[in-house]
Parts: C-alpha cells; structure tokens; sequence
C-alpha cells in the first residue's frame, strides 16, 4: 500500500483522474434521462478516477516491469494491435453489430458527435475500469500475469453479461455465445497489448476498433 499512497502517484493519479473526467464529459452530457447531474456524474468518475489510476501508477511498473505509457512501442505489438483491431471491427460490423444494434441502441452512435464522445468515453473510462485498473490490482494481489489476466477477462465477461442480462429483450443463445466468446479472446490479446505497448497501445486499439461505426454514420448532427 505505500506505492499507492506515495505522493508521485497521487499527483498522477490526480491528475489522470481529472483529464478521464473531462474526457466523460460529452458522453455524460448526451446522456438522456440520466438520474443524476452532470456535474455530480463527473464528480464520482473523478473520484473513482484517483483510485482506479493509482492501482495503475503504484503497481504496473513495479510487477511487471513495464511503463505505463510507451512513447516509442515495438512494431511488432503496435502492428499486431493494429491488424487485431481492425479484423475484430471488420468481424463486429458484419456478423455481431446488425443484431446487436437493434437490442443495444444506447451503445451505437447516431452521429460524429455521439460517437466522439462513445470514443472518448471509452478510452477515458471503459477501459480504465475494465482492464488497466483490475489488471495492475490483480498484479499487485497474485504477482502472476497469468493469472492476473485470467481474472481480469473473467471480470470483464460478468459485468458484459451482466449488461445482456439487464436488456428488456433477451439475446438469443448463439449471439451469446457469440458475444463471450469474441469477448474472451479480444480480452486475453488487450491485457497481452497493454503488457507489451501500454495504455496508448489500448488506447489506438479503441480508436481502430470504435472507427468501425463511421461507416454506418450518414451526417452530421443539426
């Protein structure tokens, strides 16, 4: 716990928590009938921010060994990362996203404008909270990346199933399957992808793989 509480890693996280928060900011701001503020919503992501970015600051470098933003990646993880991204995308848009679009609307964007905040708020906090925080606390509890990454996945799958379970119409058995399967493995190569290029190499990977819904966008907002 003392690299969690050490001042370094705090302004860090401070200050990551503040940019996420921004970052949320359009994302929280289209959200419709949303039960609370704005400024409230912003104020538990920054919150939640602090704590979620000093797991990443305390504890990615010292078990395993890596930065926690790679300035100059390999080529071999960034190309791979980018060939990954764009199959994943190309296999979302014609196989998952037709069916997934009419059950799930909230999560495609209508326009440039929603889907730069999608983008945003995904890269800001989805994967924040979804692989670089459980991930770096795994680390910290078990000290094996297997295993840690084994864990992290599994997390992600319950609250994605979790997601599907709350829907109003039920997502039939092989689109299920579907969805965990492609989920399980684009979850096991980030957590590879974050060891090996850090957070910009998650964060291009979102940007490839979010570019997906440009195609199907036909203007502008008014």
């Amino acid at each position: 716990m003392r690299h969690l509480l050490q001042p370094r890693v705090l302004n860090w996280a401070v200050i990551a928590a503040m940019a996420s928060a921004l970052a949320c900011h359009p994302r929280l701001s289209l959200w419709i009938n949303h039960p609370e503020p704005v400024w409230y919503l912003e104020g538990m992501i920054f919150l939640c921010g602090i704590v979620l970015w000093g797991f990443v600051f305390a504890w990615h470098t010292q078990y395993t060994g890596r930065p926690v933003f790679v300035l100059k990646p390999e080529p071999g993880p960034f190309i791979a990362a980018t060939v990954v991204a764009i199959i994943a995308a190309a296999l979302f848009d014609l196989l998952l996203d037709p069916s997934l679009r009419s059950k799930m609307p909230e999560d495609y964007p209508a326009d440039l404008e929603h889907w730069f905040a999608f983008l945003l708020f995904s890269m800001a906090f989805n994967q924040l909270f979804l692989l670089f925080a459980p991930f770096d606390w795994l680390m910290r509890l078990v000290k094996d990346r297997r295993v840690a990454a084994s864990l992290t996945v599994l997390f992600g799958v319950c609250v994605l199933a979790m997601k599907i379970r709350s829907l109003p119409t039920p997502v039939p058995p092989p689109l299920l399957a579907a969805i965990l399967a492609v989920r399980i493995a684009t979850g096991f190569l980030a957590v590879w992808f974050y060891l090996r290029g850090g957070v910009l190499l998650i964060w291009w990977w979102t940007l490839l793989f979010e570019a997906r819904h440009l195609l199907n966008l036909t203007g502008h907002p008014e």
